[in-house]
């Protein structure tokens, strides 16, 4: 990896899916100058769409008018990466394990799951508007993730 000055970015976005590949475009770019491995790209990538997605579609139910607000760093050890919708918010208990019982047969309801095997932390706000997620960088074997 590329030692250079920590990122710390902003971005707000209308609460319409095709900001979405905006969002993870502009900060893959940022983790290629910083020469982060491809395979946390990815998943970092695919965390970042699903939470812009549920912050966009259960949080802000597709209300053009309410924003959802991206924050990110990226320094030596991690990448961090904040998104908070307008929404009322939700409990993680109450989001079903998809690989139980029918929920194996939904055509979505992965999303959560997959952010949190995914990314190596996941803090909610006791809301549940807003989402922090973590990713270690370096020796990844030295990292307990949360499932």
């Amino acid at each position: 990896m590329k030692q250079a000055a920590k990122i710390d970015k902003s971005i707000e976005i209308p609460s319409d899916i095709g900001y979405i590949k905006k969002v993870s475009h502009e900060l893959l770019e940022r983790l290629k100058e910083k020469g982060i491995d491809r395979s946390i790209q990815f998943d970092v990538r695919l965390a970042v769409e699903e939470a812009v997605r549920n912050a966009i579609e259960h949080g802000n139910n597709y209300n053009k008018e309410l924003p959802v607000l991206i924050r990110y760093s990226v320094d030596a050890k991690k990448i961090t990466v904040d998104i908070q919708d307008k929404g009322t918010g939700f409990h993680l208990k109450s989001v079903p394990d998809p690989r139980e019982g029918d929920n194996i047969l939904e055509a979505g309801g992965r999303g959560v799951f997959l952010m949190h095997k995914l990314m190596d932390k996941i803090r909610y706000n006791k809301k549940g508007n807003r989402v922090t997620m973590i990713k270690y960088l370096g020796d990844s074997s030295a990292v307990i993730r949360r499932s």
